[in-house]
């Protein structure tokens, strides 16, 4: 069975450690080192995790940001990687959506 990969994307709190709090303080940032993207571009690749992503832009977040890519990117198995699915009502060790509901009320009478 082949092991399956995934990675945490660290760029939105390492800006906010760098006192970036704003996506649209990186885009001249990114535009001084020849990065020309879109506002709509440079919030996507803050807020989500990118599928793909050029070696020019990832150098030139390393560089902004003065981090190393591990910094950056940290590689992880991915979710649900080696775990049996299990029936509902099973229980996997894990607090189930069950136990996370909250608790009718009950009305008395006066």
């Amino acid at each position: 069975m082949k092991a399956k990969l995934d990675y945490h994307w660290h760029l939105r709190e390492i800006m906010a450690n760098r006192g970036m709090f704003s996506t649209t303080d990186l885009r001249p940032l990114l535009a001084e080192r020849g990065i020309d993207l879109s506002a709509s571009q440079v919030y996507r690749l803050v807020t989500e995790k990118p599928e793909r992503l050029s070696l020019k832009i990832l150098m030139a977040l390393l560089d902004i940001l003065g981090c190393t890519m591990e910094e950056l990117i940290e590689p992880m198995a991915a979710a649900g990687a080696g775990r049996r699915k299990t029936a509902v009502g099973e229980s996997s060790g894990e607090p189930g959506v069950g136990d996370l509901r909250p608790k009718r009320a009950r009305v008395l009478p006066k």
